[in-house]
């Protein structure tokens, strides 16, 4: 009967709205592959999917399309943000928000979603959430009920026990923990196939401990290469890839030679760490900004002080690193960790990428090609050609020459819908 019920209800829910067909001008475009700008381009978007780009002069106007024109205006894809947690509110640090109820993060992950979208994020990959709340607000933005940007949800993150993916901190008499800690290689492939059941499309592990968390230290490995080996070896099996949380140098290095594909934080980062990502082709995710906010808020949204402190002896480390990496030849995606702090401000890390070694066409290529091909989805996401999405940012002048202009777009399309700018 249940299943019943279900069905009828999924079956009531109208997909989520899009235009027919739309022409888009400006005065320029951005092939993020090259850094070259393309002058006055003209794209055509069909149903979400970009069918044609080409030069304005060459390119007809459908019939019956609408016409999105953007004098002063540089083109770029839509941008990627690889470490989200679209349902953690910044404002609650410590433990000022365990009063709350249990679904506050599920609604405050709605309008999260929509000021994310706004701010020229049409995809991002959430790594971790309570409640399978990034994949259930997915449906919901699929299915046309909320705004936001396309989400590649992980579900739960999951780690050994007592670690930082644990619930850490609280009394024994609590009985707090997480539904999903593993403590063994095979535990690691059963919560793999758990968590992709109810609708994980990335495997978020916690290899070492963590700067938010109770009770860890951040180079401390949490997680033994066999153990990371497994579910690395597992979620590719179901066509998964793997994300893992790793500040400290051994677990860094165990993670990348285990094949995990992306290593989020990566703050204590050492030769033999580089040296493994290269060999292993895995990429690198450094959020280098928000230690601007944590610092400057923190102490007023009820962050401890021991967990503060962390954040401080990690930051410097960190972002030295990211230059040193990158210099190396690591590959860089751009990822965050927005919800620690706010969301909307994804693209203030642009500067700080910048200001430690990346040009900012390297920048901008984390936030696009770099991170698609991450996804495993470089021809629909991060790229400007026909038959990806119509997913568009544009900024007035050129993000080439001054990087933060991405943090104030002057418009924004998704699947060829404007939510920024153009005749909105």
């Amino acid at each position: 009967m249940r299943a019943l019920v279900v069905a009828a209800l999924m079956a009531a829910v109208a997909p989520a709205a899009f235009a027919q067909n739309v022409y888009v001008t400006a005065d320029r475009l951005l092939d993020v592959a090259t850094g070259r700008m393309i002058a006055n381009p003209a794209i055509v978007i069909k149903d979400g999917v970009i069918t044609e780009v080409g030069a304005r002069d060459k390119v007809q106007v459908p019939s019956a399309a609408e016409v999105v024109e953007l004098p002063g205006v540089t083109l770029l894809p839509g941008l990627i943000d690889m470490h989200v947690h679209i349902d953690s509110d910044p404002t609650l640090g410590g433990f000022t928000g365990i009063g709350f109820p249990d679904a506050y993060a599920s609604i405050v992950a709605v309008p999260h979603a929509k000021v994310t979208l706004e701010a020229g994020f049409t995809t991002i990959r959430n790594v971790g959430s309570g409640n399978w709340d990034d994949v259930a607000l997915k449906e919901a933005i699929e299915r046309g009920k909320v705004v936001g940007p396309r989400i590649v949800p992980a579900g739960y993150s999951f780690g050994a026990t007592g670690g930082h993916c644990d619930i850490t901190g609280l009394a024994p008499s609590f009985n707090a923990a997480s539904p999903y800690n593993s403590d063994s290689p095979d535990e690691g492939r059963k919560r793999v196939r758990e968590i992709r059941k109810y609708g994980a499309e990335v495997i978020k592990i916690c290899a070492t401990g963590g700067v938010f968390s109770h009770n860890t230290e951040p180079g401390q490995q949490q997680m033994t290469f066999e153990e990371m080996n497994a579910i690395a070896d597992e979620a590719h099996m179901w066509g998964l890839k793997v994300a893992a949380h790793a500040h400290g140098a051994s677990g860094i290095r165990d993670a990348a030679l285990a094949g995990i594909d992306t290593i989020e934080h990566v703050s204590l980062l050492d030769d033999s760490g580089i040296a493994a990502a290269k060999k292993m082709g895995t990429y690198f995710s450094m959020d280098i900004y928000n230690t601007d906010y944590t610092q400057a808020e923190g102490p007023k949204n009820g962050v401890l002080e021991d967990n503060l402190r962390k954040d401080r002896e990690v930051a410097e480390i960190q972002r030295q690193n990211y230059a040193k990496a990158l210099k190396a030849g690591v590959k860089m995606v751009y990822g965050t960790d927005a919800g620690v702090y706010p969301h909307g401000d994804n693209a203030k890390q642009f500067a700080v990428m910048v200001r430690y070694g990346a040009t900012p066409l390297q920048a901008i290529q984390s936030a696009t090609i770099t991170a698609s091909e991450a996804l495993g989805q470089k021809d629909k996401v991060g790229i400007v050609k026909a038959g990806a999405f119509g997913d568009l940012v544009g900024v007035k002048g050129d993000p080439t020459k001054d990087v933060t202009l991405l943090e104030h777009p002057a418009f924004v399309m998704k699947g060829g819908v404007t939510y920024v700018g153009g005749d909105k």
